[in-house]
């Protein structure tokens, strides 16, 4: 065998791969001889989801079966499997723009690329690359030319992947003020079961850090032996030591990410607990955690991820005001003013006594960019208080402050940061929606940490073991009192945060970090631009969807796509296709949805494969979500996810986006 031919082999082996395992199960190979007679195949085509006419099968069956012994084998096997996986509507397309039916020429993809994927910049070179990438035969290489397997192979690769491969590192300017971007965050991170008699562990701070959580919240009490805890209060969770959550904290925090943590620390402990908390993050953390302002002065904004690179922030309360610690106050430094009659200032002065009685110094002194003060309004926020400052407002004060003043709010958070968190009075295990509080520039919004749908709940003993495999999407975790809570909102969150590499950070559109901007995402009229853009979808084909999870009867699919805009309120939007009966392996849609978007820059599309079901709810099949920031145009294939957010290769599905912008000026 030649190397083109061993390579091309190679290629279809694994290829083949997924119905090798599935040969290997007792279910399909009935008598273990690793050959398939036809009623096996039968059986595996079932258990893949596919629904084929008997006589259609049978064809297949035998035009691979060379040896004709009734069986396939080895070789027989990767035949059949690719005759069964032949995709048309690739083919077609294929044939487009090839003038032999049989390769594309470096300039028939170059004009594939620039004509369908809009690839306008050094194509020639990238085709190249591609060639030399996704081409299986080693001739053709040589030759600069693809081949029609060589075409799908780069359709289904992260080249051809709807989200541009461009956003997945780092792409944004990191150098802009911690106020003016999205915040990875997570709410009650020690726990990873339910967070009424659940437990509490460090595994959640690990898993949350290796996903690139940048903002972690911690519960303390008193403990033991003048050991401070970390455990829900009020409920029966178990307790761990806020000693190890700080070495946890200490040993990970920047493996995944090198940009600031934000230490969310909900105080509870006594007096004399407190200079424990304060002196076991001082030890520990030693250098990391940042205990002074970047230059020694009074910060007249936030510095940025950039500047805070490798350093632990502590949010929490403050004895007084950040410049009383310091040299003196920067340029244009907000104070109280003069004209007050001293009232503000007797006000300031009846608050640090109080803090002081409930406050150790030691703690006070760790606070730095992150003070935690009440919320007394957007005028009292924009007259007199600090940049390092943060406010935590209910889901609820939230969304009234939204409806009543949308824009103020967006005004507020250009240059301080806002803290959202989630109603302790969801006992049916839902999120708030993070989009309406995006839409208003919030950084940290919160989801509880836990396992989610990861775990299976024990009927009996009402606990989950603590294992969780990796990878798991933990700063995207439930917001409820029940941790079964995976859907529409953690797909968002992980939509937004898979761009950027991954890093915690997502920054914010510009109009969004103008402290003097007019938007509000609820007034049309505030919005800026010519008009809307045009999201165009062709929904064309889906690969190997996975059945339902759980399914009783192992039933074959019936599956829909719904294409959902999440975004200002005028833009959400959802639309869907037909379902299609029995066929979950290669099921055809060819149905185009078009959506507007007034405000693309803060919309997230989100597609859901769903088992369509006319007597009860359709069951989830698989989804993918990204910022619209993130699509490539063209033919590209969606990657699906499960219901907790990890890959279910090889299911696929296969679509065309086409962008229209507004005309310009010049054009109108």
């Amino acid at each position: 065998m030649t190397q083109q031919e061993t390579s091309a082999a190679a290629t279809s082996v694994e290829e083949a791969e997924p119905w090798h395992r599935c040969c290997a199960t007792p279910k399909a190979d009935k008598n273990k001889d690793g050959r398939m007679n036809f009623k096996e195949v039968q059986r595996l085509l079932k258990m893949m989801n596919v629904d084929m006419n008997e006589d259609h099968a049978l064809r297949l069956f035998q035009d691979a079966d060379k040896s004709e012994s009734g069986t396939l084998e080895g070789e027989e096997f990767v035949l059949f499997y690719k005759a069964l996986t032949q995709r048309e509507e690739v083919l077609s397309l294929f044939q487009d723009f090839s003038e032999d039916g049989k390769k594309l020429t470096l300039l028939e993809l170059v004009d594939f690329l620039q004509q369908e994927q809009l690839e306008h910049e050094g194509t020639e070179e990238l085709a190249m690359e591609l060639i030399d990438k996704y081409e299986p035969s080693e001739t053709a290489r040589a030759r600069h030319v693809l081949s029609a397997d060589g075409f799908l192979m780069y359709l289904c690769s992260p080249e051809g992947s709807i989200f541009n491969p461009r956003h997945q590192v780092l792409w944004q300017d990191m150098s802009q003020p911690l106020c003016h971007y999205f915040i990875s965050s997570s709410h009650n991170t020690y726990l990873i079961e339910d967070q009424i008699r659940g437990q509490s562990s460090i595994e959640g701070y690990i898993r949350a850090l290796k996903r690139g959580c940048r903002c972690l919240e911690v519960d303390c009490w008193d403990g033991p032996n003048g050991e401070p805890m970390v455990y829900h209060g009020h409920t029966f969770t178990s307790k761990i030591p806020f000693r190890e959550v700080v070495s946890t904290l200490g040993k990970y925090a920047f493996k995944t990410s090198d940009y600031p943590v934000i230490l969310s620390l909900e105080n509870h402990c006594s007096m004399e607990q407190q200079e424990v908390l304060a002196q076991q993050l001082k030890d520990i953390l030693g250098e990391q955690l940042l205990t002074t302002t970047t230059d020694g002065r009074v910060p007249t904004q936030l510095p940025s991820p950039e500047e805070l690179k490798h350093k632990i922030l502590l949010k929490g309360k403050k004895i007084g005001r950040l410049e009383d610690t310091l040299d003196g106050p920067g340029d244009e430094a907000p104070d109280v003013s003069d004209d007050d009659n001293g009232a503000e200032a007797e006000e300031e002065r009846r608050r640090v006594k109080k803090d002081k009685e409930s406050l150790a110094q030691a703690l006070s002194d760790c606070v730095v960019y992150c003070k935690s003060v009440s919320f007394r309004g957007f005028q009292e926020a924009r007259s007199h208080s600090r940049p390092s400052e943060i406010s935590s407002l209910s889901e609820a004060k939230a969304r009234k402050l939204i409806r009543d003043a949308g824009n103020e709010f967006v005004r507020h958070n250009a240059w301080q940061l806002t803290r959202i968190y989630p109603s302790g009075l969801r006992t049916d295990s839902s999120n708030y929606s993070p989009q309406e509080m995006w839409n208003v520039g919030c950084q940290i919004a919160l989801r509880l940490s836990g396992h989610g749908d990861r775990l299976v709940l024990s009927s009996k003993q009402g606990r989950v073991p603590p294992s969780c495999p990796e990878p798991f999407p933990c700063h995207l975790l439930p917001v409820a009192l029940n941790f079964q809570t995976a859907g529409t909102e953690m797909d968002l969150c992980d939509g937004l945060f898979s761009q950027n590499g991954r890093c915690g950070y997502v920054l914010k559109p510009p109009f969004m970090r103008d402290k003097d901007t007019l938007f509000n995402p609820s007034d049309p009229d505030s919005w800026e631009g010519p008009g809307p853009t045009t999201l165009t979808i062709q929904v064309i084909s889906g690969q190997q969807l996975p059945k339902v999870a759980n399914s009783k009867d192992g039933a074959i699919i019936d599956p829909l796509v719904r294409v959902e805009i999440h975004g200002v309120p005028a833009d959400q939007a959802h639309q869907e296709t037909k379902y299609i009966e029995n066929n979950g392996f290669n099921p055809r849609w060819d149905e185009t949805l078009q959506f507007q978007l007034h405000v693309p820059e803060l919309a997230l599309v989100r597609f859901v494969v769903e088992d369509y079901d006319k007597t009860s709810r359709n069951d989830f099949v698989g989804q993918f979500t990204l910022a619209f920031a993130n699509i490539k145009p063209g033919y590209r294939h969606i990657h699906l996810l499960s219901k907790d957010g990890t890959s279910i290769p090889p299911s696929s599905l296969f679509v065309h986006i086409r962008i229209t912008e507004p005309p310009g000026p010049e054009q109108d």
